[in-house]
């Protein structure tokens, strides 16, 4: 190929990421025929397909694998060695922003921040996942753009910022029989209790603080998620231990009080995470700008 430009290799980059034509050439903010046609010269250029459409979407060949190191290494010099830093206009663009959060997250933070871009990015999508062993591997390669969680594991080669430090209640039905505004140790171990698997998260903090105080929690339901429990305990006899911030907003809607544990919890900081890969780069960077507007303390 006579000419390969800084185009076609973003257009690798973004259908590497995307696993997608179509949202790669949103979030590049090129015509889709734009990102079909470079993407017909990379697989002349390479000699291969690159990409094959499968039921999970444009998933990458081995040659792709093994060339997309090369190939982001090239954008960064080219990017490094280009004029002005490029400006991320919010109110123009229509990027699509993959955030990995925990499902706590996404009922306290995601509303605000969604009502923010509303208004400052109306054209701006969001693509949630789950907080995971993988998360790190994706923000390193780009899959996901911003972490945003407690995520202590996380190695050499990211930035985090804190946003908030977040401290541990007790939910309690407003119609529970033997609980009214005060939660005491023996109430603790003697009602049963719905508790989360959690991966990923400060809430792991919980057990091996009650483990160590020899409380020991009748449980009596294990839940996936976060989502249904101020509703499960706003209609039973159950309590559970939660992250205040969740407490508070599920009190809005649900029958539930929000009481302080009886046991001293430390407390842990949420902060949001990225390679340091994407440390300049301008959407990334106001993206975060945003998240500490909206939720640092």
């Amino acid at each position: 190929m006579a000419r390969f430009d800084l185009e076609l290799l973003l257009i690798f980059d973004e259908i590497y990421k995307t696993r997608n034509v179509t949202r790669a050439a949103a979030n590049l903010e090129l015509p889709q025929s734009t990102v079909s046609i470079g993407l017909a010269k990379l697989r002349e250029h390479f000699n291969d397909r690159l990409f094959s459409r499968t039921a999970k979407g444009m998933e990458p060949t081995p040659r792709a694998q093994g060339a997309i190191g090369d190939v982001r290494l090239s954008i960064q010099a080219l990017q490094h060695a280009l004029a002005d830093q490029p400006v991320f206009d919010p109110a123009a663009s229509r990027r699509e922003f993959r955030i990995c959060m925990t499902d706590i997250s996404e009922i306290v933070l995601l509303p605000q921040l969604l009502n923010h871009l509303k208004t400052v990015g109306p054209g701006i999508r969001i693509d949630i996942s789950k907080i995971s062993a993988d998360s790190p591997v994706e923000l390193a390669d780009g899959t996901v753009d911003l972490a945003v969680g407690f995520m202590p594991h996380l190695e050499a080669g990211f930035y985090q910022q804190k946003l908030f430090d977040q401290r541990f209640a007790c939910l309690v039905s407003r119609r529970h029989p033997r609980v009214n505004d005060v939660l005491d140790v023996d109430a603790l171990r003697r009602e049963g209790h719905v508790v989360v698997r959690t991966s990923g998260t400060g809430h792991a903090i919980v057990d091996k603080v009650l483990a160590r105080e020899g409380v020991e929690r009748n449980i009596q339901l294990r839940l996936p998620s976060f989502l249904g429990v101020a509703r499960i305990v706003a209609e039973t006899e159950l309590i559970a231990i939660v992250p205040h911030r969740y407490g508070v907003v599920t009190a809005v809607s649900e029958a539930i009080r929000v009481l302080p544990v009886p046991v001293a919890l430390p407390a842990f900081s949420v902060k949001q995470h990225w390679h340091e890969r994407y440390h300049a780069d301008a959407s990334n960077r106001w993206l975060r700008q945003v998240m500490a507007r909206l939720f640092s303390e």
